[in-house]
């Protein structure tokens, strides 16, 4: 479902700015195809600048970045931006083959964030491959729902891997709002299926950018709800980390990714999404992963 809202915007958007540059201002077809990829990284960019802004305005005390270390987060940032959202995501069918689940004793399972699929592991699962794991994915649906509703996704999905696997656990990866989903399914099935949790960038306690999300989750994940007060009521039983961006420009403040039940791992220097392709948190992943013979 995201795929195809994601490749329908993106179409509405090329259309739309096609038919400015021919039909309203006569271009040739080299200035339309210009305007049309200008105006479409432009608007990306935008988009990052607001995250980065707000995050700015809801900071948490972390240690100081040098001028050109701030520069390049925030360009690492910005591409991750773009080749989540308009190489790899809308196209997760051809650029995210179908997971190669075998025999495996403990396999992996990534569960993402907030508005995303499956393919914003591209870097991360075929280097969690290479490495010797047998890695599971899903794609939470859809995007604006309840992450209860996600929560039961993962427990069908989970008893999915476990099956085609013969591996009676797996070992969540989680990323962002992913980090929520786990901690969702844990609080309502236990921790019979679950080895451990590793989180990435996660909101435990929210994120003030939740407020300017769309759908339930999103007000879900808004400091002090009803929803997050609930959930921190159940303690994380299995073993558990946090991998913490201390500049994150989705959660904000940056200190709301810590747990009281996790291993604190604090990762400075990168956004929320780069993380995801940065290779410390591969180093961090599998050193926690306790990578058993497969």
């Amino acid at each position: 479902m995201l795929s195809a809202m994601l490749l329908w915007g993106m179409m509405v958007e090329v259309l739309a700015l096609g038919a400015l540059g021919r039909g309203v201002l006569g271009w040739s077809w080299g200035a339309t195809v210009a305007l049309v990829l200008g105006a479409m990284l432009l608007g990306r960019a935008l988009t990052m600048a607001v995250t980065w802004l707000v995050a700015w305005r809801h900071p948490s005390a972390a240690p100081p970045l040098r001028a050109g270390q701030r520069l390049a987060m925030v360009l690492r940032e910005y591409g991750a931006f773009v080749r989540g959202f308009v190489l790899v995501q809308p196209w997760v069918w051809l650029g995210m083959p179908a997971d190669r689940l075998r025999a495996s004793v403990q396999p992996m399972l990534l569960v993402h964030g907030y508005g995303c699929n499956r393919g914003i592991w591209w870097w991360l699962r075929p280097r969690l491959e290479a490495a010797g794991h047998v890695v599971a994915t899903i794609s939470l649906e859809p995007p604006w729902g309840g992450i209860d509703g996600f929560a039961e996704q993962l427990h069908a999905r989970i008893e999915a891997v476990c099956a085609a696997t013969g591996a009676p656990r797996v070992t969540l990866v989680a990323h962002s709002m992913g980090g929520l989903v786990s901690r969702a399914y844990l609080a309502r099935h236990g921790d019979a299926r679950v080895a451990r949790l590793i989180s990435i960038a996660s909101p435990h306690s929210g994120s003030q950018l939740a407020r300017l999300g769309l759908g339930t989750c999103a007000r879900q994940m808004a400091p002090g709800s009803a929803w997050l007060a609930r959930l921190a009521a159940q303690r994380v039983t299995v073993p558990f980390v946090s991998v913490r961006t201390p500049q994150d420009n989705f959660v904000m403040p940056q200190d709301l990714q810590r747990h009281p039940d996790a291993r604190d791992e604090p990762l400075p220097g990168v956004g929320h999404l780069a993380a995801l392709c940065d290779a410390r948190v591969l180093r961090l992943v599998l050193a926690h992963a306790s990578l058993q013979k497969q």
